[in-house]
Order: structure tokens, then sequence, then C-alpha cells
């Protein structure tokens, strides 16, 4: 992944641009629209309806379940999001109910490829590490794989849908760690409301003098 996808516009962890801490104690927040990770979240959940419309009986649990699951996963990470302004707390759990809901959902693709006596691919593999280079392009979406997702065997679509999945718990791993930093660093809303406090009255102190 490039250096600047990492940075600026493209933040892997959902913080924006610098900005005084003293300021406000509400962090700039939102902006889900910039995570990688809700992006590739985003691609999943499309990716996963294709595949249940395909592949899966459409009036089975398996279906809504899958679905569910893949949509989880992409609003949790939005409203944890949306709600990172207000509460860290918050913002961490609903992160982590996204990155559960798509692991639930890597289970179902590994059942997929287990119950068609069809291969999982290796990591490394070529396959893989194709699906890997189409997600380092600088606008994935959906349209991306949707050729391959709409055209190639269930088998090939299960273990390209996973390939995306892992690379979407990778970011979330990022993300979650960066915010239980930010907790530990900053704290909650309450101890920013308390700096704030402290340093209002400190600069009309300052003011005073």
């Amino acid at each position: 992944m490039s250096e600047r996808r990492e940075n600026g516009a493209n933040r892997t962890d959902g913080t924006h641009e610098s900005h005084s801490r003293s300021a406000s104690f509400l962090p700039p927040h939102g902006g889900y629209e910039e995570l990688l990770s809700f992006r590739k979240a985003r691609v999943v959940y499309d990716a996963t309806v294709k595949f249940c419309a395909r592949f899966v009986d459409t009036r089975s649990r398996t279906t809504d379940q899958m679905v569910q699951a893949a949509r989880s996963g992409k609003q949790n990470i939005l409203e944890g999001s949306q709600a990172s302004g207000t509460s860290k707390e918050t913002e961490l759990k609903l992160t982590n109910v996204a990155r559960a809901s798509l692991e639930e959902l890597l289970e179902d693709y590994r059942d997929y490829l287990r119950t068609h006596n069809a291969p999982l691919w290796n990591k490394d593999s070529k396959e893989a590490l194709f699906v890997r280079k189409l997600g380092r392009q600088e606008n994935e979406s959906y349209e991306t794989y949707r050729t391959y997702i709409e055209t190639r065997p269930g088998e090939i679509v299960a273990n390209i849908v996973i390939c995306l999945i892992h690379q979407t718990n990778y970011l979330l791993d990022r993300q979650l760690r960066r915010l239980e930093q930010d907790f530990l660093k900053e704290g909650g809303l309450r101890e920013r409301m308390t700096r704030a406090r402290l340093d209002a009255r400190a600069r009309q102190g300052c003011r005073h003098e």
C-alpha cells in the first residue's frame, strides 16, 4: 500500500488533518468515506450480495446471514466513525463489531469452499497476489472486481472475496490499535472536557494578570 494512500485524505485510522486539542474537546469525526477500511468493506458487501444471488439459495438462512454479516461490517465502521467525536469507547466497540462480523463472514466463505470440495487459495498464490494487486488501485471499488465477481465460478468468487475480507481485516486491526492508543493517550469525552475547561481557565487567568 503506497505511502500516499496512508496519509491525508486516505487515512486508514479515521483521523483527519492536524488540529489543536485545546481548541475543542470534540475532535474531528466522521469522514468514513475516506477510510480505506470502509471502502474495502463496501466492496465486500457488494460482492457478497452478488455472490449469494449467484451461488446460494436466496430464500435460505445462509444468504440472510452472509448479507447481514457483510452489512454489519460496513455499517459499524460508518457508525463508529460518526460516533468518534463524542465517544471513543463507542467507536472502539463498533469497530470491533465490524471486525467480528467480517470474521463471521470469512468463515461462511470457507464453509462454501469446504462443502464444495474447492481449494482455498494460499495467500502467496498467483491468484491471491493478483487480487492484492487489484486492491492497490487508486480508485478501488466494486467496479474493480465486477467482471470477476459476476462471471467466474463460485469457488473463484469465494476466494476473491476471502482475499478482500483479509485486506479489510488487516486495515481494521491497524485502525483498532490506533484507536486504543489514542484512547489511552487522550481519554474519552469527559477527560477532554475537563482539559478544555482547565485550558480556558488558564487563558482567562493570563488575560487578567
